[in-house]
């Protein structure tokens, strides 16, 4: 014997048809929001306000927009190859495999990769060989023309972004934070601690010496060298961006740089290895000392 139909159902399907909400009628039949859900899948309720078919619109735009901004960002990509590949073909000192080893190179600044995608070579000869090309003069050249079309083309200054790794690489941490000692209330289950002084005699405030250490204000520090900020159980956290990666394009980049810079890398590095690793450490020292603090209390 078949069982009989729910007659909710069939009263759920009426207050659909009536132009209510899923939820809503949920609510009145007491039911859970996926049973009527499921309902109108499986018997193919139509919604008489047309929602399905106005949100299928929608979700057709937003993908044919987010296709168009994908085609012209591949054109322009097509384009910026199709303008290197012409200017190296123009260069005649080159072979035709250096040439492509410089069109790969500004596309990724990896000797290696580039290397072996020109060649077609195993990644050994490749890791040895690419970089004895950048030493080339005329691949060189070839390379540092091709950067320069590359940063008109994007409107950025090769000094600017040049002087932004060195801001990264350089940066040291006790420009994001300060740290020192201070007095604080020493606090009980029951509140401030109080007691007796000894001059006086009145009550007052006992307090303690403790370490801290304290992020600066986001107004007086450069955001863009920070990649990550965060509030953890054991308080707030800082992270600066990549050191060593802007260390590598630094090398990598050399050519880009003015002679201003070059000398001040050099001062720079000169310093690094003493003030850098001292500062960390010393502001280390304190963060732990702020930990043990927390947790004698």
């Amino acid at each position: 014997m078949p069982r009989k139909p729910d007659e909710r159902m069939s009263q759920a399907k009426e207050m659909f048809l009536g132009g209510m909400k899923l939820v809503e009628i949920a609510g009145r039949l007491n039911l859970p929001e996926g049973t009527i859900r499921r309902w109108k899948s499986t018997y193919k309720w139509e919604n008489p306000n047309g929602d399905d078919n106005e949100r299928s619109d929608k979700n057709n735009e937003r993908s044919d927009a987010k296709s168009e901004r994908s085609e012209r960002k591949q054109n322009r990509k097509r384009k910026m190859i199709a303008e290197a590949v012409t200017q190296v073909l123009e260069n005649p000192d080159l072979t035709d495999k250096q040439r492509l080893f410089c069109c790969l190179y500004i596309r990724c600044f990896n000797a290696t990769k580039a290397y072996q995608k020109a060649y077609g070579c195993s990644y050994e000869t490749a890791l040895t060989n690419g970089s004895a090309l950048l030493k080339n003069t005329r691949v060189r050249e070839e390379i540092r023309e091709l950067k320069k079309d590359r940063l008109n083309r994007e409107m950025l200054d090769e000094h600017d972004i040049f002087q932004k790794y060195i801001d990264i690489a350089f940066a040291n941490i006790t420009d994001f934070v300060e740290f020192g000692q201070e007095q604080i209330h020493v606090i009980s289950m029951y509140g401030p601690v109080q007691v007796a002084d000894p001059e006086t005699g009145k009550k007052v405030p006992l307090m303690k010496t403790v370490n801290s250490v304290r992020l600066r204000e986001h107004t007086d520090v450069d955001g863009t060298l920070i990649s990550e900020v965060k509030q953890g159980r054991d308080g707030a956290s800082i992270k600066l961006a990549d050191r060593m990666k802007a260390l590598q394009w630094l090398t990598d980049h050399m050519d880009l740089a003015t002679a201003e810079q070059r000398a001040r890398i050099e001062l720079l590095k000169a310093q690094t290895a003493d003030a850098v690793s001292t500062g960390n450490e010393e502001v280390e020292d304190w963060i732990d000392a702020v930990n043990d603090d927390a947790a004698e209390e």
